[in-house]
């Protein structure tokens, strides 16, 4: 997986667009989220071993919202079960071609990994299979906010009895000095790895009108509305969180 480093905001925009996972956000995607998201690897690598758990014979697992596929690696690295296989699904042209390469890569690195199918497709119109694990890694927060109920219920819907969706996301807090202070952590993360001012202010540019994050409360409402039966967060740096919900 190309490791070219992430400059894309380093230079004065005259005018700064919406962020989009376009070609030259692929290019640069693993050194952007290892140096923008506390705990990314963490959580990514500690996704397959949860899925090892709910996992289920002959079943299907998901990666809703894949990018370059490290979260399907995980899956399909630690999940044994037999008749098993792994759904990759993006909206982005760019992202779904170089998730191919990558797994296809990975196929000669290792041996009986799990079988995957990698989509283009939008997650809000795709229709799920049954499935015993579905990973949404720092992908919901794309989704309209008006649209998110809706999606995790048909998730719900598709889950089996003792699979499990497993969410990450940034999140919002409520009390202003709590938000404040993971704010101002997480700027100070994003320094450490080298990201100068402009780049920092011209990346909240681009992404503050197309990531909406939730509260830790929100989510746990609207999955428990969305007919899970039980939220569980299992991890958190920053103000960047994965949960686990159980139908």
């Amino acid at each position: 997986m190309s490791q070219s480093p992430d400059r894309l905001f380093a230079h004065p925009l005259e005018q700064v667009p919406d962020f989009a996972f376009n070609e030259d956000v692929v290019r640069v995607f693993p050194d952007m989220i290892k140096r923008s998201v506390p705990g990314y690897p963490t959580i990514v690598e500690n996704l397959g071993v949860l899925a090892a758990r709910f996992a289920q014979p002959n079943s299907t697992l998901y990666d809703l919202g894949a990018s370059l596929g490290a979260v399907t690696q995980s899956l399909r690295r630690h999940v044994r079960n037999d008749g098993c296989r792994v759904i990759a699904v993006d909206n982005s042209a760019a992202m779904v071609e170089r998730c191919r390469q990558y797994l296809t890569a990975q196929d000669s690195m290792f041996q009986e990994l799990l079988p995957v199918n990698v989509l283009e497709a939008d997650i809000l119109a795709l229709p799920f299979e049954p499935a015993s694990v579905v990973a949404m890694n720092f992908t919901l927060q794309f989704i309209a906010p008006d649209q998110r109920l809706e999606l995790l219920g048909r998730i719900r819907q598709a889950l089996l009895p003792g699979g499990a969706l497993i969410l990450s996301e940034k999140l919002h807090f409520t009390d202003d000095d709590e938000q404040t202070l993971l704010n101002e952590l997480h700027l100070d993360f994003k320094r450490a790895n080298g990201y100068s001012e402009l780049e920092i202010a011209q990346k909240r540019s681009a992404i503050e009108n197309v990531m909406k994050p939730d509260t830790l409360e929100t989510h746990k409402a609207r999955l428990r509305a969305a007919g899970f039966s039980k939220v569980v967060p299992w991890f958190q740096c920053l103000n960047f969180a994965s949960l686990i919900a159980l139908p």
